[in-house]
């Protein structure tokens, strides 16, 4: 027997905003019963003397500590733009839309 009905998928599809055929209902209520029963056998192996793990490595912080260090003015860095407006680099307009 399913675990899964075909009136279940129906209304996982209306929530999905998925228009499902008849066939594909009796289908994907198939293949939904089959992955709840491996998701049941993983959960059956799994034992409480195991720690959860995110990571089979353990992982280091990789990044420098965050420090202020000196950089341009908003001056320095529009000094060399084409066209500046509103101390804002000044761009084409490539989606037609009203400012």
């Amino acid at each position: 027997m399913s675990a899964i009905t075909r009136d279940e998928v129906a209304h996982l599809a209306r929530l999905s905003r998925l228009a499902l055929a008849d066939a594909e209902l009796d289908h994907y209520a198939a293949q939904l019963d089959q992955i709840i029963a491996a998701v049941a056998r993983v959960a059956e192996v799994a034992s409480g003397d195991i720690p959860p793990s995110s990571h089979a490595l353990p992982l280091t912080n990789v990044y420098r500590p965050d420090e202020a260090r000196p950089c341009l003015t908003p001056q320095e860095a529009l000094a060399m733009a084409p066209a500046v407006e509103d101390d804002r680099f000044r761009v084409p307009r490539i989606l037609g839309e009203e400012a």
